[in-house]
């Protein structure tokens, strides 16, 4: 609000987002300069509270950033041990070689790690080095300067009333004002967004794709576990009503990490991703593998998955976006944290050279030129046609054609040049009038589970008495338009019970339960309306995951 009065901080770089990109970054920049002045403002309660990923990582980001990483005792612990791939059918299920694949798919020399707690090592390096970082410090507003440029942002504002006004114990915040801002939001960050849409970025570009993640772990049968394997699956129970698939990760001390994704450019308004990923725990080889263990966790999490073609333009006038904000997931590989952290180093590089020179507040363009051109890249020029194959011709297609693709990639060419993808996830979604309704097998309290007693188990928690971050355009639309067109689809694609339609005095109600939020950003993307803006609540609210 610009009546509201705020004190002003001033450093070198302002960053938003502890994760891997933006602590990277941070590391990077006290690397070079150790008198330089940063900051990193995160909204979750601590570093990590939000970060959720498979996640199997290729430690070449890590080792480019801080090579003697091992010796520091960064917690990459269980190194990948075998690879499976499988397609499975509704009771069975097929093996699919590793050697057919490129060379690129082998997991071996990665490691199964929690992010989160990757990114808490992390964090601890970069405060040895002298970064400051405050947590619970969500960032609500972009700060312009005179000529349009990005100068900083609003962090820490609290005690506003349910309507917006500020409350008895309201606090404004404060200004953090940098020569450069870099916005590691994650994916579909609200800032990002903002940035993106008043420069234009996605000019030129493909619409940026996304999936939904949804994880959970588990503690095992110890006579079942096998630390460090890795299994993928694709086939049931999506079939062809979906693209996606699941990720079973045996990491230390008897878990495994339980993963589903799903499209979100799928076409039913009816298809639950939630349910799906419930039903996946019940074919033979998953549940035999859960049976007499406990789910200890569970969280979601939206995935870019546009790759090369998607990425936006990455800078404008004195900020950057790093990572996610940008999209830069392998989709084949499944991996994005190690573009992530190439990201930030090469962000950090960037504005250390401009400060030096005696810049400030313009576009950082030798960042976005070593991105495109150099390892990141690489990394997903190789597989940029994989995901559209997937999405125009069906997984057998993505299969055949994507390996083709990968392996000529690493030859230098490909015969498919670079396909489109044609429209976002919320245009893919058709009117419920074109398909059936999909019905869901019960949960059964052992191996499946209703998402509200699945919320319960990301620990989120939210103050109340806010104004809530999920913000409708037009109040109207879900009831007069979403729910007789498609079916009120808020209320399935949401992977936490947020959307529900509620009849009361013999009339539709649409209801938003934003305290059971987990930050996973789906509706803002895959509202057929494009009627939900996402928002960060106050900061310190939403997940509070353990070891994600």
């Amino acid at each position: 609000m610009s009546d509201v009065e705020r004190e002003t901080m001033e450093y070198d770089v302002v960053i938003v987002g502890a994760g891997p990109a933006g602590l990277s970054a941070a590391i990077r920049l006290k690397q070079l300069d150790p008198a330089r002045e940063v900051v990193v403002l995160e909204k979750g309660s601590e570093v990590g509270a939000h970060i959720l990923s498979g996640a199997v990582l290729d430690p070449c980001g890590l080792e480019a950033l801080i090579p003697d990483w091992k010796a520091k005792g960064a917690p990459l612990n269980v190194p990948v041990k075998e690879d499976n791939f499988y397609m499975l059918g509704e009771a069975g299920k097929l093996r699919i070689p590793n050697w057919p694949m490129p060379p690129l798919m082998n997991n071996h020399g990665n490691y199964i790690v929690s992010m989160g707690n990757v990114c808490r090592w992390m964090a601890e390096q970069a405060e040895e080095l002298g970064v400051e970082i405050f947590p619970g410090m969500a960032c609500s507003e972009l700060v312009y300067g005179e000529n349009g440029e990005i100068k900083g942002v609003v962090a820490g504002e609290f005690g506003r009333n349910p309507d917006g006004t500020p409350g008895p114990s309201y606090e404004p915040g404060m200004e953090l004002h940098g020569k450069y801002v870099f916005l590691s939001e994650g994916v579909r960050g609200s800032l990002a967004k903002e940035v993106i849409a008043k420069y234009d970025l996605q000019k030129g570009k493909e619409p940026q794709k996304f999936g939904l993640g949804m994880k959970e772990i588990w503690e095992i049968d110890p006579e079942k576990h096998r630390e460090g394997t890795v299994t993928h699956t694709m086939g049931w129970p999506l079939g062809s009503k979906a693209g996606g698939g699941s990720f079973i990760y045996h990491l230390d001390n008897n878990q495994v990490y339980v993963g589903f994704v799903v499209h979100l450019n799928y076409a039913n308004p009816h298809l639950y991703p939630y349910m799906e990923f419930q039903q996946f725990k019940h074919h033979p080889m998953v549940a035999d593998l859960l049976k007499g263990g406990k789910r200890v966790a569970y969280g979601a999490r939206a995935i870019s998955e546009g790759g090369y073609q998607s990425m936006p333009k990455m800078v404008a006038p004195g900020v950057a976006l790093l990572g996610c904000s940008v999209g830069m997931v392998n989709v084949p590989r499944i991996k994005g944290n190690h573009n992530a952290m190439l990201s930030g180093k090469a962000a950090a590089e960037a504005a250390h050279a401009a400060i030096t020179a005696g810049r400030a507040s313009d576009e950082l363009a030798d960042y976005e030129i070593e991105v495109r051109e150099g390892a990141i890249g690489k990394d997903l020029g190789r597989v940029r046609n994989v995901k559209p194959m997937w999405s125009k011709y069906g997984l057998a297609a993505s299969l055949t054609l994507g390996g083709l693709d990968m392996w000529t990639n690493t030859l230098g060419f490909s015969v498919f040049g670079t396909l489109g993808h044609d429209k976002t996830d919320a245009e893919a979604t058709e009117p419920a009038k074109k398909h059936s309704e999909i019905s869901y097998p019960k949960p059964d309290g052992k191996l499946s589970f209703d998402r509200l007693t699945n919320v319960s188990f990301s620990m989120t928690n939210h103050e109340e008495n806010q104004p809530a971050h999920l913000k409708l355009k037009d109040a109207s639309v879900p009831v007069a338009v979403n729910l007789p067109k498609y079916a009120g689809p808020s209320a399935r694609y949401c992977p936490a019970g947020v959307y529900e339609f509620v009849e009361k005095d013999g009339e539709q109600q649409f209801v938003i339960n934003f305290q059971n939020c987990v930050h996973c950003k789906t509706c803002d993307i895959k509202d057929p309306s494009q009627n939900i803006n996402w928002t960060t609540p106050q900061g310190g609210d939403g997940p509070n995951y353990p070891n994600m």
